[in-house]
């Protein structure tokens, strides 16, 4: 659908330098954009790529001459967030149960909802309006959804499961498998029941692929509008607070408790029964071991504060040089050491006669 620059700027709350009648069909990079077309430039190099293209209008967020119409806001790539979806709509589904979808009698399906082909909902299951739930997905047992929740296909929900509203969780994954819990009873490993349940709250979204396990007892807890990525690994009794970022193939450990605004960048590990306060972050491939205090940035294997781990990567690069030098160090006193050595087993310096010998007339 088409849209002039003036609604778009009134979308984003924005305005339009140039002409705001011009009307754009969709939005592109800016250097494969065509006449008709919606870029943005959130840098000097990206404006510089907008105006040698094609595209009819840009967004920016800074005063900028232009040829083309502009359209200035706060922040461009906020803005851009906000314009893709009127390109870019996401598809509609009609409501209803698929004649192939297994629902127990017993569950309850709001009447808006979207149940897809090869569903299988669990006996006390219910289903808020205008959920969406894509082929093959499964609901177990007393699982409850809020409203407006899409599970894409082959999402797994164990048991008892509990999620918010407006929850997206991505192809594959699966919520409330059995936490990793065994115990050792001689020879063997004795499986500990993992009894309890997960808990999601309102506005998450979990990437494809991410495996959150029940709790042990009480349940295993992401907090409202954290953004799990991809091949994420969160254990069980695990508490995730509010607006977190997980990125991909971070591993969390059970029962480790993370406050709010907490970032954990890619690969990640972070070890069990920790506590991680509000506005941590740790940098990619860090490995925790230790509680981190509010507002810290950690990395490092192990882990450590960002100061002192930047101080000991200056030192290790530092150390070849240094090896050098103590090595030079090394051969000069070892050359001192030899020529005092010399000196003092060498020959006496004296020239008298010897005693006993014949005697002059």
């Amino acid at each position: 659908m088409p849209f002039t620059a003036a609604e778009i700027a009134r979308h984003v709350g924005g305005e339009v330098i140039g002409d705001g009648s011009v009307v754009l069909h969709r939005f592109a990079p800016a250097d494969r954009a065509e006449p008709g077309d919606l870029t943005f430039a959130e840098n000097e190099v990206f404006l510089a790529r907008a105006e040698q293209g094609r595209a009819s209008a840009i967004l920016v967020d800074r005063p900028v001459t232009s040829a083309k119409t502009l359209i200035r806001v706060r922040n461009a790539r906020i803005a851009f967030a906000k314009v893709l979806p009127l390109f870019f709509p996401e598809p509609q589904f009609a409501p209803g149960i698929h004649p192939t979808a297994v629902v127990d009698p017993s569950a309850r399906v709001d009447s808006t909802a979207h149940i897809g082909p090869g569903c299988v909902i669990g006996a006390g299951a219910v289903i808020g309006p205008r959920c969406v739930l894509w082929a093959q997905v499964f609901v177990g047992e007393n699982c409850v959804l809020g409203e407006e929740v899409w599970l894409f296909p082959h999402v797994t929900l164990y048991p008892r499961t509990q999620v918010g509203s407006r929850v997206r969780i991505h192809a594959g994954s699966v919520i409330g498998s059995d936490g990793f819990g065994y115990v050792q009873d001689g020879p063997v490993h004795l499986k500990v029941p993992q009894v309890g349940n997960v808990i999601i709250g309102d506005d998450v979204e979990i990437g494809a692929n991410v495996t959150v396990d029940r709790g042990a007892l009480g349940p295993t807890v992401i907090g409202r509008g954290t953004k799990i990525d991809n091949l994420v690994q969160v254990a069980h009794n695990v508490s995730i607070g509010e607006r977190c970022l997980i990125v991909a193939q971070t591993g969390i450990a059970g029962s480790t408790r993370l406050g709010n605004y907490v970032v954990l960048a890619g690969q990640v590990g972070l070890a069990g029964h920790l506590k991680i306060g509000d506005r941590v972050s740790v940098a990619a491939k860090s490995g925790v071991m230790h509680d981190i205090p509010d507002n810290q940035k950690w990395f490092g294997i192990p882990a450590q504060p960002d100061r002192q781990a930047k101080r000991q990567i200056v030192a290790l690069q530092q150390l070849p040089d240094l090896l050098r030098r103590v090595a030079e160090l090394e051969k000069q006193l070892a050359a001192l050491q030899s020529g005092r050595v010399t000196a003092e087993s060498g020959p006496s310096a004296g020239t008298g006669a010897t005693p006993g010998g014949p005697q002059g007339s």
